[in-house]
Parts: C-alpha cells; structure tokens; sequence
C-alpha cells in the first residue's frame, strides 16, 4: 500500500486580499485558514504524513501555530520559495518514496471534503495524475490585448480547477525536474499544468464541490464565515464502542428517548454510566444541582471521562401568544441549563482530557415559524460549542454538537403527534452515533445523524 503525503502550500503573501498578513493566517471561525486546513488533512484516515510549505518571513508564527494544536500527522515545516511553481517543488523533494501518493493542496482553501481526498487517493490507483474541478456554470471568453472578445469556447467543456492535484511522487518530481533544466521561467500555473506541458501522462479530473473556494478577496473571508458557522460532519465510523470500557459516562436528560438509549447502550459497551433527569432529582436549570451531581458523582469514581447532556423540550405557538413563563422554561433547559452543564464539567473533564456532547437540531441554521424559541436556542448551543471548543483546546477537552434528523421519542409525538414511524431515526441509533462522536478526536463540530446514513 502506497504511503500519502498531504503537502500543504502556505507560502503566498496573499496581495489581493489587502491583509497585513498573508491570508492563509487570517482567522475564520476561530481559527487561522491554515489551521482548518491542516485539520482536514489530520482527519482523513488515508493520510498518513502531512508537509507544510510556509513563506521563511512566517515560518516562526507557523512554528507556534503547530505547537498550539498537536497535530499528529504533520512532519514537515518547510520554507517556501519565490512562487507557488518552487514551493511545490520543495515540498515534492522532501518526500523519499518514489512510490508514494502526493497530495497537495492550498492551505487557503480550508473547506475542503473528505470526499474529495478519498476520491483523488482512489483515482491515483487507477491514474498517475488526478487534478480537481468544477464544471463552469458562467460562460468562459477569451480576450485580446485590447479587451475585446476573441473567442467563447463551449461552455461544457469548461470546467475550473481546484485542488488538491494528486501525484505518485516519481511522475511529479519528474516533471519538476524537466522544468528546472529549461532556460528561462516556465509558465504553468499548477503541477497538472507540468504534466501536460511534458505529455508526461493523462491528467484524471475528479469533481470538486462549490464550497472548496480559494480565499482570495476580502468577500471570501465573509462567505468562509458563514460556511464554517452551518457546517456539519458526517458521525466518524469505525470508531468501536468499546472504547467506552471502564469509563466514566454522565447521562443528562437521561430519562427518556435518546438519553436513555444513550444510557442503555454505553452500560453495554462495559461504562460506568450514571443518567440523571428531573425524574431522579436533577434539573439542570439548577446550577447548584449540577455542581453537587457531577461532585457526588467525581468521589465515587475519582474521574469522569465524557458527559452528554440531551435534556430539551419544546414549544409551539408564535411568540405573541405564548406564556411568558413557558418561554422563560424553555430558554432556561435549553440554553441555560446546557451551559451550566458545560461550565461544572470543565474541571473534571480537564483532568481526563475527556469529551463533552450537546445536542442541537437542524433548525438551528433557520429559525422555525410557530417554534422560534426552541431553534433560537439550538442556534445558541452551535455557538456554544464553537467558542467552547476554541477555549478548552489547550486543556485537550473536546466539545461538539450532534444534530439528529427527526427522531422517535416523546417529545416529537408529544408535539408533532404520530408519523409514520420509518420516516423517523430510532433513538438507538442516535445513541450509537452519539457515543462515537464523543470517542473521537475533533473539537467545535456539528455532526448530522441521518435517517440514510450508515
């Protein structure tokens, strides 16, 4: 099996963005582009080694960057050259194996999928070349000098390129090789470009998607944002529950529905799970409650590991109607209480370097007429768990949000009345994805649990 390389170019300066620095260290979401996109990398199962290639002015910032995150993939920290055509070329070199895979990709496209890289690591199995694209939805016109139009291909085969490019490192560093003995500077503005300027092999194109956008224009920033605020993860698989063994599991909401499922199914795995509701004396709108909990719950078993709080409810009708009280209640358990939980969990899990789960819904991306407090305050939760996750990175304490799709369980009937019961997830299967992001290594997710997913 070929070893992959991720190769990480960070060495632009970034001119057109108007930044006072380069644009791969602007933060988004909470995090420099550069560190997104290395994260992408470091949770595909299929890289195995990461290389960074960063302009020599910012090679100490990136240092201190690499320092903060511990990152386990990344073995590289190379300085860049003059162009984007030489950083390459640096980054190809330091790879031994002539029969390894090569990825490499802009550090400033951090919205790259998943799905792109497996899909270009497939190809490279077929194909000694794989570029990304996106068919072009404008139409493409090719001009003089002088601004006026020379010609206007078809528009179907046009398409624009993206990246990651993927190479089996012996045909890329060949390329390279060719390109350094020409005189003069050669003009390609991608690896592929060197491929097909030497008709060194076919270039396989694999589709890209819209949202893996270079950031260019200060505009880009704005719409990264705002990408990175909606984005959810697909629940890791592979990830065996009996990772769960011998651990510390606290349960809030656990009395019902998805929480008792959760319950169920973590005691199975072989946890120590202790489930708490207001059916056996915790509300988690008490913070104090909370506190002597998680305390009571410490001196028994001297840790606690992970902590999920799936506590919520639900109310209809337009705001100018509801009871202000209700209104109150609702904000209370679905917001206030999920931030006590939070704030008494910190220590304990700081300890563990454990894991917390909060739960919100797909509502949270627009607010739902008729119950507009309940998906305002699962809009509340994401933020929650982007700037909490943010806060404890240092303390290694990972917080994320799990987003299942409709779901059998009291609440909905009691609220939405009967459905048609294949139409909705079963709570055992919420539990099991739940379980599983709560195992894994990421931080400030949204991930989605669908009814057609696996």
């Amino acid at each position: 099996m070929s070893k992959v390389y991720g190769v990480i170019l960070a060495s632009g300066i970034g001119e057109r963005l108007g930044y006072q620095i380069p644009k791969q260290f602007v933060k988004v979401a909470g995090k420099t582009l550069v560190e997104h996109t290395i994260e992408v990398f470091e949770r595909n199962d299929q890289v195995d080694d990461i290389i960074l290639v960063v302009h020599p002015l910012y090679y100490h910032f990136m240092e201190e960057i690499l320092l903060k995150n511990k990152y386990t993939k990344v073995v590289r920290l190379l300085k860049g050259g003059e162009s984007r055509f030489e950083s390459s070329y640096i980054g190809i070199r330091s790879i031994e194996e002539n029969d390894a895979f090569v990825l490499i990709h802009d550090a400033v496209r951090p919205l790259l999928t998943q799905r792109i890289i497996d899909d270009c690591i497939k190809a490279l199995h077929t194909y000694d070349a794989v570029d990304v694209a996106v068919p072009a939805v404008d139409t493409i016109i090719q001009v003089t000098e002088e601004q006026t139009i020379e010609s206007i291909p078809p528009r179907k085969s046009m398409m624009r390129g993206q990246t990651p490019q993927a190479f089996k490192v012996e045909l890329i560093k060949r390329a390279h090789l060719l390109a350094h003995t020409e005189e003069g500077e050669v003009s390609v503005t991608d690896d592929c470009g060197l491929i097909l300027r030497y008709n060194l092999a076919d270039v396989f194109v694999v589709a890209g998607e819209e949202q893996n956008i270079k950031i260019t224009y200060p505009e880009d920033i704005f719409l990264a944002d705002k990408i990175f605020q909606t984005k959810s993860f697909e629940v890791p698989n592979g990830t065996p529950l009996t990772q769960l063994d011998n651990k510390v599991v606290v349960v809030f909401g656990a009395s019902r529905g998805i929480g008792e499922s959760i319950v169920h199914l973590a005691q199975e795995s072989g946890a120590r799970v202790y489930g708490f509701s207001r059916s056996n004396g915790v509300d988690i709108v008490q913070a104090e409650q909370v506190h002597s909990t998680l305390c009571d719950v410490y001196k028994k078993e001297g840790q606690i590991d992970y902590i999920i709080n799936t506590a919520g409810i639900l109310g209809m009708g337009k705001i100018e109607t509801r009871d202000i009280q209700e209104i109150q209640r609702e904000v209370e358990v679905n917001y206030m209480g999920s931030l006590y939980v939070v704030k008494e969990s910190i220590p304990y899990l700081r300890e563990s370097k454990g894991s917390l789960v909060l739960f919100t819904s797909s509502s949270y991306t627009r607010g739902r007429s008729l119950y507009t407090v309940y998906s305002s305050t699962k809009a509340a939760i994401v933020n929650l768990v982007q700037g909490l996750a943010e806060e404890l990175l240092h303390d290694e304490v990972r917080v994320n949000a799990v987003n299942p799709e409709r779901t059998a369980t009291p609440m909905r009937f009691e609220n939405f009345g009967r459905e048609m019961e294949d139409t909705l997830l079963r709570p055992e299967k919420v539990a099991a994805a739940t379980l599983k992001v709560l195992l894994s290594n990421l931080t400030g997710q949204v991930f989605n649990i669908r009814l057609d997913s696996e």
